[in-house]
């Protein structure tokens, strides 16, 4: 976050700035390629961040409301929503406090607005390997429930989910803390796209797997009923959209913050590469774009959940 000359350490240090405050310096495209720059006006950031708040304040609401939603599944998009919430309340919380500083509305000591800074940058990425982590453990909820449905509710107990959380929770935190603490080593941002990338590879396989896993159970009632053709073409082709937008969705979102943290490892000095460099709030507004997405695929598509959200916001009126 620009704070008196300063620039935020971790997620910020990456953004377009001038060559001299970034901890890999970046070259200016003078004979490069032009550049394709998307801005993204401070108004749309902000609503974005709005949007994705109210959202998973909701799903939130809604678990918390009925007890029949109590189980590890739900805890797990709980605590996504959770993970999404973070991530757009601190990136609205920095845009905000940097249009405040700019305006002189806000006016502060530099420690403090260091220190204010400090505390945004472990939200923002404790609440990113969060949001990653708990979409892995949904992902690995529903493998679970599908290949062991018998032994499902003894390996996925209550219990055994709160620790998962815990964990996940605690390792998000220390991780934040240990990449603000070396947020100029490169291996630092290594360990964050090793992240991305182990679970975009454990999605694929257990959902590709899922999906094998159906058709072939559909294939087995086609049988039974002599409509084989019919009903696995149609639901093959309903499960490979299903794949393809749970799949689309978190790499056209996560995908492009996760290449720029790669480039900038990569070729730091490269002029093509500082093309892509200047798109780092767009990056940032798709993230807060996946916090908007997440609660539609994995908690809105639940009858019992949609149920207890009207409820919820009957209360509320």
């Amino acid at each position: 976050m620009p704070a008196l000359g300063s620039q935020r350490r971790l997620l910020g240090s990456l953004n377009c700035t001038p060559p001299a405050t970034l901890p890999f310096t970046l070259a200016p495209n003078r004979t490069g390629p032009q550049c394709l720059e998307v801005s993204i006006p401070d108004g749309l950031f902000l609503s974005l961040g709005l949007v994705s708040l109210v959202e998973n304040v909701l799903v939130v609401a809604a678990i918390a409301k009925n007890r029949n939603l109590h189980s590890p599944m739900y805890y797990f998009i709980c605590c996504l929503a959770v993970s999404d919430l973070l991530v757009s309340v601190s990136n609205v919380l920095e845009t905000a406090v940097m249009l405040l500083l700019e305006a002189g509305v806000l006016a502060t000591q530099a420690a403090v607005v260091q220190q204010l800074d400090n505390v945004i940058d472990v939200l923002i990425c404790g609440s990113m390997v969060s949001s990653l982590c708990f979409l892995g453990a949904i992902v690995v909820d529903r493998y679970i429930s599908i290949f062991y449905a018998l032994r499902y509710h003894s390996v996925v107990t209550l219990p055994r989910a709160w620790r998962i959380i815990a964990a996940i929770w605690v390792a998000s935190i220390l991780t934040s803390l240990l990449f603000i603490t070396y947020y100029n080593h490169k291996v630092i941002l290594l360990c964050l796209v090793g992240l991305f990338i182990a679970m975009l590879a454990l999605m694929a396989v257990l959902y590709v797997h899922m999906l094998a896993r159906a058709c072939q159970h559909a294939r087995g009632i086609a049988r039974l009923q002599k409509r084989q053709r019919p009903i696995h073409q149609g639901f093959g082709l309903k499960g490979a959209a299903t794949l393809t937008i749970l799949l689309g969705v978190f790499f056209l979102c996560w995908g492009p913050f996760f290449l720029h943290l790669s480039l900038i490892v990569l070729c730091p000095q490269h002029p093509t590469c500082g093309c892509i460099f200047k798109n780092f709030n767009l990056f940032l507004a798709l993230i807060i774009c996946n916090a908007i997405v997440d609660p539609l695929i994995y908690a809105f598509r639940s009858q019992e959940l949609r149920k207890t959200l009207q409820e919820v916001l009957q209360c509320s009126w």
